[in-house]
């Protein structure tokens, strides 16, 4: 190479030196902006029993009027559901156009997470907050950071589905023994109990009342609890309770949701477009008057269906093209396309903390008012439902 050749060599290194420079120089002094994320959309993909996929569309803005390619720069997103984090991603090398680009995501979420989340929902009062963090950060301004912090509020009411004043009658096998129906059910309550990462109990009453003329004794309450067909814990009271004949008595029991069954329910919960049906069963063991002889009584009036739905990112029908988790596909509304050159998906698994967590808003069943416990027997009334339960509407969140 002769020495004009090295002289146009060293020219044009020093112009792009000067260049480069500038251009540093610019985005220092604002005159070129630099690139932030702008908005961010979430949604629910493929589930199984081990994880479930979150699909994130993160918009990144370049203010300039060429595209750059940020060689140096990385966008980070963090997913937190009442500060349970549930998901996290994160993108390094991009190039974005001219405006607005769409740099899509797909990360792993272990279904682990979904215990602790419950606990901080109910622990919430049935209120979750989602929190989606994403930030931008970029070596043309010394690795400053632009963030984007977006939340939602998530709510529901299931515990209002278990109290009623609605009167209800409760019959037995056909026996000469006595008389149906063997009891009525004047007043039902229940309440969250002390929730924590094994369980979530629900202590409830019963206020029952006995027609007949001799007492009765019961031995035995028992439950099931069911979550869209999914077992989720079953139990009895070990307490005896004697009823007078013509008298009321107040009947105690806490069925209890086994929060490890919750990953599994969390993945019928996707598959049927976030929308679950919570029943409960109670079945009491009555001793006859006189004979000793005990009989299994179904209480199906007092049976409890409370549906319940959730749209945890506000995507959910945004389209009519569903996810297989239910939610609804997000049109793109950016103008370029990504290029990155590198990705690494975050997955997070359980950390077996009891951090507080959220829910959906039933409407409990119109009721009637419960006959006084003074009077003589009450007359029946049927369930306002065919399934002889308290159906709370559904709720959209």
């Amino acid at each position: 190479m002769d020495d004009r050749a090295i002289a146009r060599v060293k020219a044009v290194v020093a112009a792009l030196g000067v260049l480069i420079a500038s251009l540093g120089g610019a985005f220092a002094l604002g005159v070129i902006g630099a690139p932030s994320v702008v908005d961010v959309e979430n949604r629910f993909g493929e589930v199984d029993q081990d994880r479930t996929i979150i699909l994130t569309d993160l918009v990144v803005n370049n203010p300039n009027p060429i595209g750059v390619r940020l060689g140096g720069s990385t966008v980070n997103y963090t997913v937190s559901m009442n500060d349970v984090e549930m998901a996290h991603g994160s993108k390094a090398g991009l190039d974005v156009e001219s405006g607005n680009t769409t740099l899509p995501f797909e990360t792993r979420m272990l279904n682990d997470r979904i215990p602790p989340w419950w606990v901080s929902h109910i622990r919430n009062d049935e209120v979750t907050n989602v929190t989606i963090d994403a930030t931008v950060k970029t070596s043309l301004l010394g690795n400053r950071s632009f963030d984007l912090d977006q939340r939602k509020r998530v709510e529901t009411d299931i515990i209002s589905a278990f109290a009623s004043n609605e009167t209800r009658p409760v019959n037995g096998p056909e026996s000469p023994v006595y008389d149906n129906p063997v009891l009525y059910i004047n007043r039902t309550s229940g309440e969250w109990g002390e929730v924590d990462s094994q369980e979530t109990p629900i202590p409830m009453e019963f206020v029952v009342y006995n027609p007949q003329l001799e007492p009765y004794t019961i031995t035995e309450v028992g439950y099931e609890i069911s979550m869209n067909n999914i077992s989720m814990g079953e139990g009895a009271t070990e307490r005896t309770y004697v009823i007078p004949g013509e008298t009321t008595e107040t009947i105690t029991t806490t069925p209890t949701i086994d929060n490890r069954n919750l990953d599994d329910w969390w993945v019928s919960h996707l598959q049927n477009d976030q929308r679950t049906t919570l029943r409960i069963d109670f079945y009491a063991k009555v001793e006859l008057p006189g004979t000793g002889q005990q009989v299994r009584v179904p209480l199906d009036r007092m049976t409890y269906v409370q549906e319940f739905e959730t749209d945890i990112f506000g995507t959910k029908n945004e389209s009519g093209n569903s996810s297989a988790g239910g939610d609804s596909s997000v049109d793109a509304t950016p103008t370029a396309s990504p290029t990155p050159t590198a990705t690494e998906d975050g997955v997070l698994g359980d950390d077996g903390g009891d951090t507080p967590t959220s829910g959906a808003t039933p409407v409990s069943t119109p009721t009637t008012a419960a006959p006084d416990p003074t009077d003589a027997t009450p007359t029946p009334t049927d369930s306002p439902t065919d399934s002889g339960g308290l159906i709370g509407s559904l709720p959209r969140l």
